[in-house]
């Protein structure tokens, strides 16, 4: 085991990306836990950095709303005639939380064939097929998720905007830094958002990508909510100076297949369509709109993840079927891999989900630090760079005494718990792994042939 384990070679960033080929390898013989392999403490990954600032790190500190935005929003909600506020934001929140996909007409015509046979095994003379009709069509409302599309008049637009402004401009602007923090140099300048809402996403933009970005076009259905947005831009009036510049306002998607945009975003806005043929129609509507990256952020629930691996599959299918723009999509974050969600097929599924720390609106009832918990897919044109595959962590860090463990989606397609100790992992991934966080990337490369340790040593402590 010593020998095979000491042929193992660990390439990182820095040396994939000068294209050496070539890594050091590893001085120490140890016992392997499945999938992870060990740090050289001679490699230069970290540079000067200390282990805190390891290349994985993609968590950002308490986000927090830029000050113009978050005044405007509650001077709008100070002036509104809405009452009970935190009731109907409270209301609002469990709603979307609670939210299940909306039954297909298949699984609904599936579901009435099976009660009327469970319904016609108790022999009845005196049933009519009008009676039968009305005994299947109760039972299938007694039996059947009621998803109900949401109208955002003037009323629900400031109550979304005060459930949802500051933890939906945490998510995003957790899903930018993910691109920024692998590619600093990719400058966008255009960038549209698909089901726009209070703006959050214009915001988040502006703050990560400001500099270069000169046209925004947020794209809603609801007049209300396209109002709101522009409201909150001026500061709370309909009058003042825009905060951002640059920024249109649209009730419809771009006609022409030939407008692409540097990034494309659809920030809770999939969980509002009433259909899966429509929610296939815009995901490759705005696969088509999308000349480098496209972002598509839901809750962290089941059903948001299970939207997003939908969209994903199906963009990674039709690489070849773009005739406007021949290059194929690949998954850029958070998935290590393109093979299927291991998460989804799991005897037990679970949400692959992320969370990010927010400073709320301080309104008197949401002054304490939150937590924004929501899935995401990032997909780009172009081809992957295997630097940027190294294993993810899908749940919070277990910090034990002398040792970490750490839940990890990997390159191979496969879920792994690993427990990282410096003994066996080497001093730099066991200080890596101790720093990080759910969501981070665990520095390592690891063999797909990497064989699994017959046994693994109790944790140390």
């Amino acid at each position: 085991m010593a020998t095979a384990c000491g042929r193992r070679f660990l390439l990182t960033l820095g040396q994939w990306r000068r294209g050496s080929g070539v890594a050091f390898q590893s001085q120490a013989f140890s016992a392997l836990v499945p999938g992870v392999s060990q740090v050289d403490n001679k490699s230069d990954f970290l540079g000067k950095k200390p282990h805190r600032k390891h290349p994985g790190i993609r968590q950002l500190p308490h986000v927090r709303l830029p000050q113009a935005l978050a005044n405007a929003a509650q001077l709008l909600l100070l002036e509104s005639s809405v009452s009970d506020v935190e009731k109907q934001v409270q209301a609002l929140t469990n709603y979307l939380w609670s939210r299940h996909l909306p039954v297909e007409p298949e699984e609904l015509q599936r579901r009435a064939v099976h009660l009327e046979k469970k319904i016609l095994e108790n022999p009845d003379p005196a049933r009519t097929e009008e009676k039968l009709r009305v005994a299947v069509l109760s039972a299938l409302r007694r039996t059947t998720y009621h998803w109900q599309e949401l109208s955002y008049n003037e009323g629900l637009s400031l109550v979304y905007m005060a459930a949802r402004l500051d933890g939906g401009f945490a998510a995003v602007s957790r899903a930018f830094h993910e691109i920024q923090a692998q590619i600093p140099d990719f400058q966008p300048q255009t960038l549209m958002d698909f089901g726009s809402g209070t703006g959050s996403v214009t915001w988040a933009a502006h703050n990560t990508w400001g500099k270069s970005l000169r046209e925004y076009v947020c794209v809603d259905s609801s007049v209300a909510m396209l109002d709101l947005a522009e409201k909150l831009l001026k500061g709370g009036s309909e009058s003042g100076e825009p905060s951002v510049a640059g920024v249109f306002f649209r009730q419809f998607l771009p006609v022409s297949p030939k407008v692409q945009f540097d990034v494309v975003v659809s920030a809770f806005s999939l969980s509002e369509l009433s259909s899966r043929a429509d929610r296939i129609e815009v995901v490759q509507t705005l696969w088509r709109k999308t000349s480098h990256f496209l972002i598509l952020i839901e809750n962290g629930t089941k059903a948001g993840h299970r939207l997003l691996m939908d969209a994903r599959d199906l963009i990674l299918k039709e690489k070849e079927k773009s005739p406007l723009d021949p290059r194929p999509g690949f998954v850029f974050a958070p998935c290590p891999h393109e093979l299927p969600c291991p998460q989804l097929t799991a005897s037990r599924p679970l949400a692959c989900s992320f969370s990010q720390a927010y400073h709320p609106i301080p309104f008197s009832w949401n002054k304490k630090p939150k937590e924004e918990k929501f899935s995401m897919v990032i997909l780009a044109r172009g081809f992957p760079e295997e630097a940027h595959h190294w294993p993810r962590i899908t749940q919070p860090v277990l910090k034990r005494p002398r040792h970490v463990h750490c839940h990890l989606c990997c390159p191979d397609g496969h879920m792994q718990h690993a427990v990282i100790t410096a003994r066996r992992h080497g001093r730099d991934l066991y200080r890596c792994a101790r720093v990080s966080s759910w969501g981070d990337l665990l520095p390592v490369i690891t063999p797909s042939e990497l064989p699994p340790s017959p046994a693994q040593d109790p944790p140390e402590g």
